[in-house]
């Protein structure tokens, strides 16, 4: 059959969209571009925010009048699978933690509930462009009272690392110059596998195989990181891998770190990126916060502005608290809705100045750049060793340049190749 996917959210949702791609094709299926081609329609949904359900809702809805077999997988699916079956009674759910019988949904005549199953038995084997995505655990240790996806991905489930170092050999083998190693908490990877290999094992490994290659770790934890952090810190004193370090701190304030079941203090947090920063001067630390959580008042708010000017992040995924049902943060006394979105401007101007004052910074500077994907018109994006964007022309994808900064933005950099 002839199978059209649509993926939403997370690099981990993407990861798993290319392991039940590796399966279908694996299976003789076909996978298509478009849902015109297709005889069945896959949308791999996300459901961390309420905006996001809202668009997820809209999209299952068009696709299910397709008269087209549909399967509704992904973290909506995993969370509120009754909303899922209210509206699309027909479609087949799988869950995040039930991929693996993506096969099984897409052939059998019946429809399918698989909401918590078996782990995968493949990794990706498909990737597009130059980078590829894989998975390393799926679920997490923690249990943050604001996270939905957390009802969708209950278990920690860690792929053995042979599994992970030979998916990664494979796809550097078809041409892979970037290889993300993703997951909902990279740091809590090996946990529920005895603990031998945790990520910084993980990552030697990976690093040690042959190849013209750099590896993205995706997001972490502070609590996990912290523990592990010279581990962490020499693995990624390694060519191979970009110095870039998600770790989403969420708030400047603690009391609203504990109303949100956060396991670390700020002090903590700071005491992180100031290690990190002494190994490696030229870091990118990229953060997530979270404005209007309940609990938060003007002053906590101040705080976390605070934080920012401080520790000055190369990036921020600034999102305004979204209830999301059945979470206990969603129980609490909210935050006003027009103080939520005042916070919000604010937030989002300052991390708009900082940014452009950051990457002013990187001007008249030459740095070694790998030109990775085709960008508008006829330029090219690359990725400096600590993993910012620089627009190119004239680069072929996948070779090494020295590049001159010569301009830059708030999103990015611009160079021209020496």
């Amino acid at each position: 059959m002839r199978i059209y996917f649509e993926t939403y959210g997370c690099a981990l949702n993407k990861g798993d969209t290319y392991s039940m791609m590796t399966l279908l094709k694996n299976r003789k299926h076909e996978i298509v571009n478009s849902e015109e081609e297709a005889d069945v329609l896959v949308i791999n949904t996300c459901a961390v925010r309420m905006e996001t359900e809202e668009k997820m809702k809209k999209r299952i809805s068009e696709l299910s009048r397709a008269g087209k077999k549909l399967v509704v997988a992904g973290c909506l699916a995993g969370a509120e699978p009754g909303l899922v079956t209210s509206l699309t009674p027909q479609s087949s759910l799988i869950g995040p933690q039930s991929i693996g019988d993506i096969v099984k949904a897409v052939e059998s005549k019946e429809r399918i509930v698989s909401l918590y199953g078996e782990a995968p038995s493949v990794l990706p084997g498909l990737f597009e462009g130059l980078i590829s995505v894989i998975p390393i655990a799926d679920g997490c240790a923690g249990s943050c009272n604001f996270c939905i996806t957390k009802l969708a991905r209950r278990e920690l489930r860690s792929y053995p690392p042979r599994m992970i170092v030979e998916a990664v050999r494979k796809a550097v083998e078809r041409g892979a110059k970037e290889v993300e190693l993703t997951g909902q908490d990279t740091a809590a990877y090996g946990l529920d596998i005895g603990g031998e290999m945790g990520l910084a094992e993980l990552v030697k490994e990976v690093s040690s195989l042959e190849g013209d290659f750099m590896v993205r770790i995706g997001m972490m934890t502070p609590e996990l990181a912290m523990r592990q952090l010279e581990r962490l810190l020499d693995a990624w004193d390694n060519s191979k891998v970009y110095k870039f370090f998600h770790l989403p701190v969420q708030s400047g304030n603690d009391h609203v770190l504990m109303v949100m079941n956060r396991k670390y203090t700020v002090d903590e947090y700071r005491e992180i990126v100031k290690e990190i920063r002494k190994r490696f001067p030229l870091v990118n630390i990229t953060t997530d916060i979270i404005v209007g959580h309940p609990g938060e008042d003007e002053a906590a708010f101040e705080d976390t502005l605070r934080l920012m000017k401080e520790l000055r992040f190369e990036r921020i995924h600034i999102a305004m608290y979204s209830l999301r049902p059945n979470t206990r943060s969603a129980m609490m006394i909210q935050v006003p809705g027009a103080v939520k979105k005042e916070r919000l401007k604010r937030a989002v101007s300052l991390y708009e100045e900082l940014s452009r004052e950051i990457h002013r910074e990187y001007v008249g500077r030459r740095m070694k750049v790998i030109a990775l994907e085709n960008g508008k018109g006829d330029t090219q994006i690359g990725r400096t060793l600590n993993y910012i964007p620089v627009i190119l022309r004239g680069a072929e994808l996948g070779k090494w340049y020295e590049v001159e900064i010569t301009d830059s933005s708030f999103f990015d950099l611009r160079g021209t190749i020496v």
